[in-house]
């Protein structure tokens, strides 16, 4: 795949020096893929910081192709089609058919089952998950998803090629979102939660940039797209039954409000711009479907805000630690510090919570439990264990 994502993907071995096969389904896809990566690199000579010449260098390590024969010597294939399960179990059918023993197959799902698309091959030692992140030639974080039968080998060559790209490699084990999406979706919640109990978008995203987020949820979800996070919960069967989950992005992006491509998300766009507007409609949206759903709206303070939105995370990454996704806290910390904005002098989520003192932690979360319910606020036996003994995520 040669979209938004593929190209991306592209430049990080173009800028190593590493050749690239790029696979499009036709031929018009296929150029406007190398156009697009052409473009990207003219905007950074444009810059000053990259010579004409070495664009064209880059460049000359492009080819691409519409047929999957081209592909059959290649050492590593990764996979950037749509999110969509049967249309990677079809690329991965036939990847598997025409690429040469001993190859590494890498899919980039942000949150699908690699286990499951490693089924559609007959070689499930071969497959893993790189998760880049977007925009990918300028994030720095690459997930490296073990999946049940992926080889040492495979894990091995995934964190050596990290480093030669010049990313941080985390290993991750394989569950729905793996350690970042996963977590972000507690930390969405929150921020969709609050807005039905009578904070407002700007109001949430101010007191979480303040904190040290680098962006507020809300903006952060219009520039992604609403979209894209509305198909992955249609994809997904586990979700919780409760009408407030999601509830203002679910209807916002039901009613073609995107977020800055189309102009308004949660936020208003003005041409050519990505500054957010608050929107006295979507203020009228919120008031309307708080009272259908019979949530009291009432002030809500700053502390708060950060509470529910930073100890979600606390929460589902304390369970990811007993589930074993990750091997420790400080991988999570890393995950979070490079792939979502969360300040570098807090630590990560796991850290801060060691410093703010697990005991305060866990007696946070118990009082969110006791008063929210515990469909979402049940305390992880590990928090509780730490939180009641002195413990931290760092001793583990």
């Amino acid at each position: 795949g040669a979209g938004t994502m593929g190209g991306g993907i592209a430049m990080n071995f173009l800028n190593a020096g590493i050749p690239v096969e790029l696979l499009e389904i036709d031929q018009k896809g296929l150029e406007r893929g190398v156009e697009l990566i052409r473009n990207n690199y003219a905007g950074t000579v444009k810059k000053g910081r990259l010579t004409e010449v070495a664009l064209e260098e880059r460049m000359a390590l492009i080819s691409g192709s519409v047929d999957y024969a081209s592909i059959a010597d290649a050492d590593l294939v990764i996979e950037a089609v749509f999110e969509n399960m049967a249309i990677k179990e079809e690329v991965f059918a036939r990847v598997d058919e025409v690429c040469r023993p001993g190859a590494i197959l890498a899919t980039n799902t942000s949150t699908l089952d690699v286990d499951r698309i490693a089924a559609a091959t007959q070689r499930p030692g071969d497959v893993v998950g790189l998760h880049f992140f977007s925009p990918a030639h300028l994030m720095p974080l690459l997930e490296i998803v073990r999946g049940a039968e992926t080889a040492d080998a495979v894990i091995a060559t995934s964190l050596a090629l990290a480093k030669r790209l010049s990313k941080i490699g985390a290993v991750v084990g394989n569950c729905f979102g793996f350690v970042g999406n996963r977590m972000l979706y507690g930390y969405g919640r929150e921020s969709q939660l609050l807005l039905l109990e009578g904070a407002a978008p700007e109001q949430i995203d101010k007191v979480l940039r303040d904190w040290g987020m680098a962006m507020g949820p809300h903006a952060v979800g219009d520039l992604a797209g609403l979209d894209v996070g509305y198909k992955v919960r249609q994809e997904r069967a586990d979700l919780p039954e409760d009408p407030r989950f999601y509830r203002i992005a679910n209807l916002l992006a039901e009613s073609g409000r995107f977020g800055q491509k189309t102009g308004k998300g949660m936020y208003l766009y003005e041409p050519g711009s990505r500054k957010p507007i608050p929107d006295p409609e979507v203020r009228s949206l919120i008031a309307r479907e708080a009272g259908a759903l019979g949530v009291a709206q009432r002030e809500i303070g700053a502390d708060e805000i950060v509470e529910r939105c930073i100890y979600a995370l606390v929460v589902e990454g304390a369970r990811i630690l007993e589930e074993g996704i990750s091997p420790r806290a400080s991988d999570i910390d890393v995950v979070w510090i490079n792939g979502y904005g969360f300040p570098r002098y807090r630590g990560g989520p796991m850290h801060y919570a060691d410093a703010v003192g697990l005991d305060r932690v866990y007696e946070t979360v118990s009082g969110f439990r006791d008063r929210f319910g515990p469909m979402y606020w049940e305390v992880p036996k590990l928090l509780e264990d730490l939180g009641t003994s002195g413990g931290r995520f760092a001793d583990l």
